[in-house]
């Protein structure tokens, strides 16, 4: 259900949906929708053997930007979109300057676009557009990517992310597509999804530790994604009840065991002073 509320509301604001919204109103799924969403494909990996050409017009492979450690953050866009992907990436930015991490550093992000008639140039413009929005627009060459390419390679990316995308049947030239952040591990695995226009700074935090498996973020980001549950409709996460108690209670129980052994120690060490002093005077009366 949240996935369709963002897709309608993505098309009202690019002015494609005007005449479908009383079809949704009825429960029916907008021409321009069907067969357009994320099919959510958690565990599956991408295949990175897939060559595009970076903002710089060189060609690279994806396999380029996973090092095995560093989480990604992937969205596909186009960049003659009227106004959908701009809104989408720069409330992406937005959320990344959020951060106390440097894209780049602590992630990477990869924004692959999916008209195959856009190429390097627009995509430089585009990089250019969105490193203004950063803390540190100095570090974008090194942490977010724009990439073009050929439609196989678009399309296979995108089918092996459950990205379903399709260009309208009109002379526009453009394309219905979701609004989505694919998060994946250093290895290329897919950890999680967002399919919102507005992520918050936290969860994206979280999304990171989660797709790093704890190799970034600080004992407080582990502590909390150990806690916390995911819930798909907000794109949020939460501290579970459930696990609070649990990992509450396995720490109740370590505490209470430390405090346990400290006062065992200490009456040892007690018991074992009142012996030594017993002996010390029992060899003072014999002398």
């Amino acid at each position: 259900m949240g996935v369709v509320l963002a897709l309608v509301s993505a098309l009202l604001w690019a002015g494609l949906l005007v005449p479908e919204a009383y079809a949704q109103r009825a429960n029916r799924t907008p021409e321009q929708l069907e067969n357009v969403g994320v099919d959510q494909k958690l565990g599956a990996a991408i295949p990175q053997s897939l060559t595009f050409r970076n903002e710089a017009g060189e060609t690279v492979s994806l396999d380029r930007y996973f090092d095995g450690s560093t989480p990604v953050m992937l969205t596909m866009n186009y960049h003659r979109c009227p106004q959908l992907c701009r809104i989408q990436l720069q409330k992406f930015a937005k959320a990344m300057s959020g951060l106390s991490w440097t894209a780049g550093e602590e992630f990477k992000v990869l924004t692959v676009d999916i008209n195959p008639k856009e190429g390097p140039k627009m995509a430089r413009k585009a990089q250019e557009r969105y490193a203004t929005s950063l803390e540190e627009p100095e570090n974008m060459i090194d942490g977010w990517h724009f990439l073009t390419g050929q439609q196989d390679a678009i399309q296979t990316l995108a089918d092996s992310v459950g990205f379903r995308y399709k260009p309208l049947k009109d002379k526009t030239q453009q394309f219905a597509h979701p609004a989505a952040i694919v998060f994946l591990s250093g290895s290329g695995t897919i950890t999680r999804y967002f399919t919102t226009l507005a992520p918050a700074s936290g969860d994206l935090r979280t999304a990171l530790v989660e797709a790093s498996n704890g190799t970034v973020g600080n004992i407080i980001d582990k502590a909390f994604l150990a806690c916390a549950r995911f819930d798909p409709d907000s794109n949020s996460y939460s501290a579970s009840a459930f696990k609070v108690m649990r990992y509450g209670s396995i720490f109740a129980a370590l505490l209470m065991g430390a405090a346990l052994f400290v006062f065992w120690r200490r009456e040892k060490e007690q018991l074992e002073t009142a012996h030594k002093q017993g002996l010390d005077a029992m060899i003072d009366e014999r002398t």
